[in-house]
Order: structure tokens, then C-alpha cells, then sequence
């Protein structure tokens, strides 16, 4: 019984070794870079961190495979922050606090070559306490706890942003979430903001009982003014006539009644009724 040999084709593994160093090729130059990230392109041998051009954005890219791509978020982030900071007087407050950031994109080569990309540890955080600090100890505990809040956080806001824009990161927002005091020092503000509730109520009533009697002082001298100048009106001529104008009037009455010209008071006419 004869066997046959199976023969390869020459070509076949030439084929085969090429086929595989093209998939190898293509699994380290083909990347995809997904929504909200950009990346950082790092050229082995041209130069390092690519800073002239504009980071990589989203969707597909093909890439040598001796380079390299270190990508970030470049959406809006959170951090929250809770610190102890010292206020005017070196009382402990504490302080929570929320910032909203994100890297400059089109300065994110620089932000890896400058910073790395653990920014928010070495850069954001530093940033923030030290912003906080500097603002909340130029405020009494008193300020911080009623009318100077929205101005401290508007403060932190400024400071840190300033911080944070030599160092390749945009800050949209910082939004201070609570102010807690050491308990005796709150009771002692609130008990503080309630007396001057209660003498505000208490002038508020003195004030509006002190227009009263003025409303009321001049109501009666515009009276007693009325009543002089008609007194000073009121001549003899002037109710006289106004004696004759009375008794025409009555003249004029169906009810029966005698007029006696001439022989009332002043010389008005008297009027009898037959009642």
C-alpha cells in the first residue's frame, strides 16, 4: 500500500508569519478613543509629548506602534472636599465644599507634560485648601454662619480659579455645600441673631407707635385750623343772612306757623308754630 505526501505550498509561511505581524501591527496602531476623553499622543522617538498640535479627540485612530497615547476625561468633573480651616479669630471651621473642573483640551499636551495626569491630587486639591483658607481667615465665625456666605464662596471660587489657570485646568464653579461651627460658638451666634431679631420687632413697634401719635397730632391741628379759620368766617352779616335764608325756608313749609318780622334775636324774624 503506497502513502502520499501532503505538500505545503511554499508561499504558505511567509503568508502566515505576514499575516500574523500585520495583526499585531494593526492591535497596536488601531485606537479608539471613546466620548468625553482626548488623548495625549507621546512620540518614542520624535520628541516626547506631542504640545503643538491638539490632542486626539474622539473615534478611531491609527497610530505607529513604538508611540504612545495617554488619554483623559475632558468632561466636567466633581470634587467634594471637606477641610478644617481657621477663621479671623482662630476658631476651627469646617468647611464642605464642591468644584467643578475640567482639563484646558486644547492645552492637554502640556497638562501631561507639566503635571501628569494625577492632577487632581497634586494640583486641584492643593489648589482649593489653600484658596479656602486664605478667604476664611478674613471672616469671624458669625460672618461665615449668616451674611457673608455667598460672598466667601464667590471669594474661593476667584482665588482658586486664578491658581488653576497657569496650570492647564479650567474651573467652572466652586459651590460651598456647608459651614459647621463648634457647637458653643453656633448656640452662642444664634442666640446673638435672636436679640437683634427681637429689638428689630421692638423698634419696629416703637416706630410705628410714634408715626400713629404723630398722624394723630397733625389730624387734630388740621382740625383745630379748619374750625379757627370758620370761626374767623363766621361775621354777623354772614349769619344773618344765613338766619333769613333758614326762616325762608321754613316760610316755605306746608306746616302752619306765624312769622313775626323783626322780632327775634338780631333782628331775625320769629317763627311760631301752631306745635
Amino acid at each position: 500500500m503506497s502513502t502520499q505526501k501532503f505538500n505545503f505550498p511554499k508561499g504558505l509561511p511567509v503568508i502566515i508569519i505576514l499575516v500574523v505581524v500585520g495583526i499585531i501591527f494593526v492591535s497596536k496602531t488601531a485606537l479608539t478613543i471613546d466620548a468625553g476623553k482626548a488623548g495625549v499622543l507621546f512620540k518614542t522617538f520624535g520628541g516626547g509629548v506631542e504640545t503643538e498640535k491638539p490632542a486626539l479627540g474622539e473615534g478611531f485612530h491609527i497610530i505607529a506602534p513604538w508611540n504612545k497615547v495617554y488619554e483623559y476625561d475632558v468632561r466636567q468633573q466633581e470634587l467634594f472636599e471637606k477641610m478644617k480651616v481657621l477663621s479671623s479669630n482662630g476658631l476651627d471651621i469646617l468647611l464642605e465644599v464642591t468644584a467643578w473642573y475640567k482639563p484646558q483640551t486644547d492645552k492637554l499636551g502640556l497638562l501631561y507634560q507639566k503635571k501628569g495626569q494625577n492632577y487632581l491630587e497634586t494640583v486641584i486639591k492643593p489648589s482649593l485648601r489653600s484658596a479656602a483658607r486664605s478667604v476664611v481667615g478674613r471672616y469671624t465665625p458669625e460672618q461665615i454662619y449668616s451674611s457673608k456666605r455667598d460672598v466667601i464662596q464667590s471669594e474661593i471660587f476667584d482665588e482658586t480659579k486664578k491658581l488653576l489657570e497657569s496650570q492647564y485646568i479650567q474651573l467652572n464653579n466652586v459651590l460651598v455645600r456647608d459651614v459647621t461651627l463648634p457647637p458653643t460658638i453656633k448656640t452662642a451666634i444664634e442666640n446673638k441673631l435672636k436679640q437683634e431679631q427681637e429689638f428689630l420687632e421692638y423698634e419696629f413697634t416703637i416706630q410705628k407707635a410714634q408715626k400713629e401719635a404723630e398722624r394723630q397730632r397733625i389730624d387734630a391741628e388740621g382740625k383745630a385750623a379748619a374750625n379757627r379759620i370758620l370761626n374767623e368766617s363766621l361775621s354777623d352779616k354772614i349769619l344773618k343772612e344765613k338766619g333769613i335764608q333758614a326762616t325762608v325756608e321754613l316760610a316755605k313749609s306746608p306746616n302752619s306757623k306765624v312769622i313775626v318780622i323783626g322780632s327775634g334775636k338780631e333782628g331775625l324774624p320769629l317763627i311760631l308754630g301752631n306745635q
